[in-house]
């Protein structure tokens, strides 16, 4: 089992920055390939990044690319997700979650754990 705990989120104006942070316990955490997802209000739940386990390669959906930066610190149990030039359309709950599968790590349904999300708001 792995407890994960997002922070970060706020409220920023378009072109501003953040960093989210996600804190992870329990299990291994190199063990788990880490991604951030996102859900704005009436919508699907839609990939953001993802990163492997020794943070070697990364994996961005197409909205955030040039934008977004996903990262991890082993030695700190923590993931990262750089936002930089946000947009309003960014206003989201942002999720991080674990998976111990190798593939796939686009679809949210390969993922094992779950946060709680953070708010994040860009406004216009």
């Amino acid at each position: 089992q792995v407890q994960l705990v997002e922070s970060g989120g706020g409220l920023v104006q378009a072109g501003g920055s953040l960093r989210l942070s996600c804190a992870a316990s329990g299990r291994t955490f190199s063990s788990y390939a880490m991604g951030w997802f996102r859900q704005a209000p009436g919508k699907e739940r839609e990939f953001v990044a993802a990163v492997t386990r020794s943070g070697g390669s990364t994996y961005y959906a197409d909205s955030v690319k040039g934008r977004f930066t996903i990262s991890r610190d082993n030695a700190k149990n923590t993931v990262y997700l750089h936002m930089n030039s946000l947009k309003p359309e960014d206003t989201a709950v942002y999720y991080c979650a674990g998976t111990l599968g190798y593939t796939d790590y686009s679809k949210h349904v390969r993922y094992d754990y779950w946060g709680q999300g953070t708010q994040v708001t860009v406004s216009s």
